[in-house]
């Protein structure tokens, strides 16, 4: 893993950076998605990598808190701080984890050692919280996609502690 932190700009709407650590972490470890000669990042992953000390990010020249960042994903996102979670449980326990917008779910993760690009991922995961709602019709509707994409369906159900506990739910043909 990347030792040196490095700088990203933040313009309301995405995170990126061209720095030489940047590219260095995503050929690494997959963090951000390469566009032109720029790494985008997600909220979710731009905020572990502020926590972790990797990357600072700037906007019009001032550094931008984690609290500020947090403050504008949850802003767009009412659900952010349940995803972020389930995205900072599954990368400190060595995951590599993407988002999966286009399998309509909120990540793809991939199994230790294997990487985008390289392999296809396992899981698509749904992050909820403990107190939420889920529907039989929404829970259908999520292992229906999973199994459509033959993926793994992984529910991430945040506790009001921040901890997170994970199902596997899979089709089987009796």
């Amino acid at each position: 893993m990347i030792r040196e932190s490095f700088r990203a700009i933040f313009n309301n709407e995405f995170v990126s950076s061209n720095a030489n650590a940047a590219m260095q972490l995503q050929a690494q470890a997959r963090f951000g998605e390469i566009v032109g000669s720029k790494v985008h990042y997600s909220f979710a992953e731009a905020l572990y990598l502020i926590e972790r000390k990797k990357m600072s990010v700037m906007k019009d020249g001032k550094k931008i808190s984690f609290d500020k960042l947090m403050k504008h994903a949850q802003k767009k996102d009412k659900n952010f701080f349940s995803r972020f979670m389930v995205y900072s449980d599954l990368r400190n326990k060595g995951y590599i984890v993407k988002t999966a917008l286009k399998f309509g779910a909120d990540f793809r993760v991939y199994e230790k050692g294997k990487k985008p690009g390289e392999e296809h991922s396992k899981w698509i995961v749904y992050p909820v919280y403990e107190s939420g709602a889920m529907t039989w019709h929404d829970f259908a509707a999520k292992n229906r996609v999973a199994h459509s994409t033959r993926k793994n369906l992984l529910i991430g159900i945040v506790d009001e502690e921040g901890d997170v506990t994970y199902y596997e739910i899979r089709w089987l043909r009796p």
